[in-house]
């Protein structure tokens, strides 16, 4: 494990001269290193991946930081990147807060261990439920729950008040997959306060976060038990939906079908009831979590940038026209919309970052040995402000820098937000369709007035989110006088299987 370290000060498994590696290159560190704790001055616990952005341009493309005895190594060169990309020599490596995460979900998607598996057998169990069909049959019940946030969002117009958009996101991108994935409603609109399976999530999140900036876990003994008891929370919800599922019978061919009736194409393998389990904590969790920062990230660059959302605009009017329910293909069609959503994700990737891990020993970027199972964290969010790709401005707001063309004249593996290979997002297809479609509807509703003294802050627990975002609203009008959007969308004739509301 690379957490640890060697006689050189560096981590174990990055080699030094001395044990045969006569080129090796010295990974810089942050100045001002303090016996055992490391390099914690000025640092915030509460925002590590922050500091390390304002750490990354001094430092160079590779460097490391030491805190509480334990020693990580950062990557974003762009070039370095792209070498531990490579599935031949690298592989995911579950570790830092997504280890810390096992205790939840366990062998999971996101966080199995690569010799695990169960990884492989759900995997190919599920894949067939994000193919271009499957995602067709989703859309209706995507557009059943965005109907619902707008009704929200047009009470609260009319009573005057801002909108909360991180908490309304959440609600939005919850009840999209719990309603297309497993047949579940949390009533999330209905409720002044969120759901307590959100509020059990969040404080896993928190907590896993947390145990990365302690050096010790005992310290967190309250935190721990409440943390435990946020995780019985989730299992009982997630037992009482597979409950409801085997008494009532098969849906409609959804994710939670696929886990309890499908066997392995060439195995005949099933998923176990523990693993069911585990894998519906998984996409509850992962697949509304990252959708959610995603649009909320996307919602505040519009607001900032009024050009760029009356381009979006004009686009939906042309491409979806007077159609009150775009239909699946017409989603594809929002190219510019979904370069915003790009944009929005290069600046802010809700999963800042992937850890890889060498399969053999290797030598990353001809510079610098690593042994088998030595790691290193690609910082995502950096790698999108690399300047040698993304230029001398990097941190500007620009969806132009996706259009086709400008996207062929970048290497490959500069813009990594699902992460890479194998072990990448699975779900990531279902989520740029749910962000597309969502920011194409709003888009055409709304006008977004942001508020003047807000400055972008950003919520870390593992994933990140605009803290505080509020937008005021204002409906559209047409050139002949009409709201945009004015009918409501079908939200139950077309839905692909029941659903069931969900007691507290």
């Amino acid at each position: 494990m690379a957490e640890t370290t060697t006689g050189t000060g560096l981590p174990k498994g990055f080699r030094s001269a001395e044990q045969g590696w006569p080129e090796l290159h010295r990974i810089p560190h942050p100045p001002h290193r303090l016996p055992l704790l490391g390099d914690v001055l000025g640092a915030d616990r509460r925002t590590p991946l922050q500091d390390s952005l304002r750490l990354a341009p001094e430092l160079g493309p590779i460097f490391r930081r030491k805190a509480f005895g334990k020693e990580f190594v950062f990557v974003w060169g762009a070039d370095l990147a792209a070498d531990m990309a490579d599935e031949s020599r690298f592989a995911k490596h579950v570790g830092l807060g997504i280890a810390n995460l096992r205790p939840v979900v366990k062998d999971g998607l996101f966080t199995a261990y690569n010799h695990e598996r169960n990884w492989q057998l759900a995997h190919d169990v599920l894949a067939p439920g994000f193919s271009r069909e499957a995602m067709a049959g989703y859309h209706p019940m995507m557009l059943a729950v965005a109907d619902r946030l707008m009704e929200h969002w047009d009470r609260e117009l009319a009573a005057g008040r801002w909108v909360d958009v991180p908490g309304d996101m959440t609600k939005l991108t919850l009840e999209t997959i719990a309603r297309t994935g497993f047949g579940h409603d949390f009533g999330s609109f209905e409720r002044a306060r969120p759901h307590p399976f959100v509020t059990a999530m969040i404080g896993t999140l928190t907590y896993a976060q947390r145990l990365n900036a302690v050096p010790a876990p005992f310290l967190l003994r309250r935190a721990a038990r409440r943390n435990d008891a946020d995780i019985a929370y989730l299992n009982r919800t997630v037992d009482d939906l597979v409950r409801a599922r085997t008494a009532d019978g098969p849906g409609d061919g959804d994710l939670l079908d696929r886990m309890l009736e499908t066997a392995h194409p060439e195995t005949g393998e099933r998923l176990s009831p523990e693993n069911v389990r585990r894998q519906v904590i998984t996409f509850l969790v992962a697949g509304h979590e990252t959708t959610s920062g995603a649009l909320s990230f996307a919602l505040h660059y519009l607001s900032r940038h009024p050009d760029v959302a009356a381009r979006a605009r004009a686009e939906v009017d042309s491409v979806w026209g007077d159609t009150a329910v775009p239909g699946y293909d017409q989603v594809a069609r929002l190219r510019y919309v979904r370069r915003i959503l790009d944009e929005a994700l290069r600046l802010w990737p809700t999963a800042p970052a992937f850890a890889r891990e060498a399969r053999e020993d290797t030598v990353l970027g001809g510079l610098h040995p690593m042994r088998r199972g030595a790691w290193a964290l690609v910082l995502t969010a950096m790698l999108h402000r690399d300047p040698e790709v993304w230029g001398a401005d990097p941190e500007r707001f620009d969806p132009d820098r996706f259009d086709p063309k400008a996207v062929r004249t970048r290497p490959a593996h500069t813009f990594k937000p699902f992460g890479t290979g194998a072990r990448a997002c699975i779900g990531r297809q279902f989520a740029l369709h749910e962000a597309t479609l969502v920011l194409g509807l709003l888009l055409r509703r709304y006008e977004f007035r942001l508020d003047p003294a807000y400055r972008l802050r950003v919520t870390e627990r593992l994933t990140l989110m605009p803290e505080g975002l509020r937008l005021r609203l204002e409906r559209r009008r047409s050139a002949a006088g009409a709201l945009p959007g004015s009918d409501a969308l079908e939200p139950s004739s077309e839905t692909r299987c029941p659903v069931h509301r969900a007691a507290d």
